[in-house]
């Protein structure tokens, strides 16, 4: 099959490795950083070849297909060279999905991707054959390689989507579409779009595109670059014949005449951003011809996702609220949106290019207190210290907390939503939701 050079040892990486070598692949491993222990023993018990804290030209120079995690920018020196070679550079999903026929639903987005990826996977779950992955759970090549899944439902990154080639998912959801990682993208929120719209690339009319027809980014860039799937846009605000949208307290979803209404007093997720993603996972549920009331009852019990506006405990009637998820401000913009009492916020964090004025109106009616966490703090005390009477800065999770437990009165809220990438401070956003609410649960 030829030489496989596989650039970063995670999740993606080690389940790669593990497809490649299955299907005959001289394969090599490689990463800058450390590989976790639990990924070394995999590729060792395998029998196959890696090295970490370093990359060796001489081995990855020579490959004839090379698949780089998608924390790895272009603009690395060691990928130029490899895109001057010639040697072909493909993601993960790129790479597995050449060894399944599976039904595949691709979901990306800049929010409501984990959301809307498990609520869909739970409903299809009741009735079918079906795995969940991409940014999310077991890797995609590792599941394609040992389940003998007919369905997937993946999370999608644009990092995936910009090493794509041949890659066609038969639904294709976009949530929303709003500037996020624009340091991967020279600034250029236009070259952000058009990745997320990769998504669409290979798709023929007997595929479909589910997206947000509230959302102007996506509206403008359908008008100006038509594709040929077949549209299904969901709605709060306008009647959507194809697809789906909100009338009265209902949702009806409409397919070819096939008409589903379901209440929305009945979703156990709350919120206008979770209405979409109740829509969104519903929609895909209709076209794969999931029974109404299965779907009806699955929405109903749907228990949300780890670090996503998670409730956590409540204290001397305090709230405290994990929603270390929102790594960007439209995030934030709806845990604040959702916040129906006075809050302390606590926010910060790897800043990737952020305006926050869309949070002003918010923060000057809801916030009480702004606990800025995070090495450099001085944007965020810049913008916002003329807005709310207490704001503090600190670098531990636990003294943000206790100053957050200092400052609260019965009937507030806590709310962790950082609007930041977590890696100044933290492993990840999952291990700084998981300090956060360690921190509430000793005080």
């Amino acid at each position: 099959m030829g030489r496989l050079v596989i650039l970063g040892g995670g999740e993606s990486g080690v389940g790669t490795a593990l497809l490649g070598k299955e299907q005959g692949y001289d394969v090599f491993v490689s990463d800058k950083g450390v590989i976790k222990e639990k990924y070394k023993q995999v590729l060792i018990h395998n029998e196959i070849e890696w090295e970490d804290e370093k990359h060796s030209e001489d081995k990855i120079l020579n490959a004839d297909i090379v698949m780089k995690s998608p924390g790895i920018p272009d603009k690395v020196p060691l990928v130029k060279q490899i895109h001057d070679k010639g040697i072909l550079v493909v993601s993960e999903i790129e790479f597995a999905s050449k060894f399944t026929s599976a039904t595949i639903v691709g979901i990306t987005g800049s929010n409501g991707k984990t959301t809307t990826a498990s609520l869909t996977h739970h409903i299809l779950k009741q009735e079918l054959n079906v795995g969940l992955a991409g940014n999310i759970g077991d890797s995609f090549a590792k599941q394609v390689l040992e389940e003998n899944f007919e369905n997937y439902v993946l999370e999608i990154s644009s990092f995936q989507l910009d090493d794509i080639v041949d890659f066609k998912p038969h639904i294709g959801v976009i949530t929303n579409i709003t500037p996020d990682h624009l340091d991967r993208y020279n600034y250029q929120f236009e070259r952000y779009i058009a990745s997320k719209f990769r998504i669409t690339m290979n798709q023929t009319k007997d595929d479909y595109l589910i997206y947000d027809a509230d959302d102007t980014v996506i509206v403008n860039h359908l008008k100006n670059n038509p594709v040929q799937s077949t549209l299904l846009p969901f709605s709060l605000t306008k009647k959507i014949g194809n697809g789906a949208y909100l009338d009265d307290n209902n949702i009806k979803i409409t397919i070819n005449n096939n008409q589903i209404i379901m209440p929305t007093t009945k979703l156990t997720l709350q919120g206008k951003h979770n209405m979409k993603n109740a829509m969104a996972a519903s929609t895909v549920s209709h076209l794969l011809r999931i029974r109404k009331q299965t779907i009806r009852e699955s929405l109903g019990n749907f228990q949300g996702v780890e670090h996503r506006l998670e409730h956590v405990l409540k204290i001397n009637k305090v709230q405290y609220i994990n929603d270390s998820k929102a790594t960007n401000v439209n995030a934030t913009y709806y845990a604040l949106e959702c916040a129906d009492t006075p809050t302390v916020w606590i926010v910060g964090g790897e800043d990737k290019g952020n305006d926050y004025e869309e949070l002003f109106s918010f923060v000057n009616e809801k916030v009480k207190a702004i606990i800025c966490l995070g090495v450099d703090n001085e944007k965020l005390m810049k913008t916002f210290g003329g807005m709310v009477d207490v704001i503090v800065e600190t670098q531990f999770m636990s003294e943000a907390v206790k100053i957050a437990y200092k400052i609260t009165e019965a009937g507030d809220s806590v709310l962790l939503s950082p609007a930041c990438a977590s890696f100044d401070l933290f492993e990840s956003y999952e291990d700084r939701g998981r300090q956060f609410k360690n921190a509430v649960r000793n005080l």
